[in-house]
C-alpha cells in the first residue's frame, strides 16, 4: 500500500517541492489512521500543508485503499518534535 500511494501521489506534489517520506497505519481505539508524512528541503508551513492535504485527499479518494472507515492524517516529518 505504501508504494502504491507514493507512486500515485508524489508526482502531484512535485510543483510544491514536497514529497512523501512515509505512509503508515495506526489503530487508535479501533479506528484506523492512515498517516501520510511529507517532507521538503523547504519549510512546510500551515498554508503548504493545507494545500498538500487537499491534493492528497483528492488522490486518495480515487484509490482503492484497503481500509474501512479510516481517518486521513497528513503531516510533516517534524510532527511531534
Amino acid at each position: 500500500m505504501k508504494e502504491e500511494i507514493i507512486k500515485e501521489i508524489d508526482p502531484s506534489l512535485e510543483n510544491l517541492n514536497v514529497h512523501i517520506s512515509d505512509v503508515y497505519v495506526e489503530n487508535d481505539e479501533g479506528v484506523d489512521n492512515l498517516n501520510i508524512e511529507v517532507d521538503s528541503d523547504e519549510i512546510i508551513d500551515v498554508e503548504k500543508i493545507t494545500e498538500v492535504s487537499r491534493i492528497i485527499n483528492k488522490k486518495i479518494d480515487t484509490m482503492n485503499i484497503p481500509l474501512e472507515g479510516y481517518i486521513l492524517d497528513v503531516h510533516s516529518k517534524e510532527k511531534g518534535e
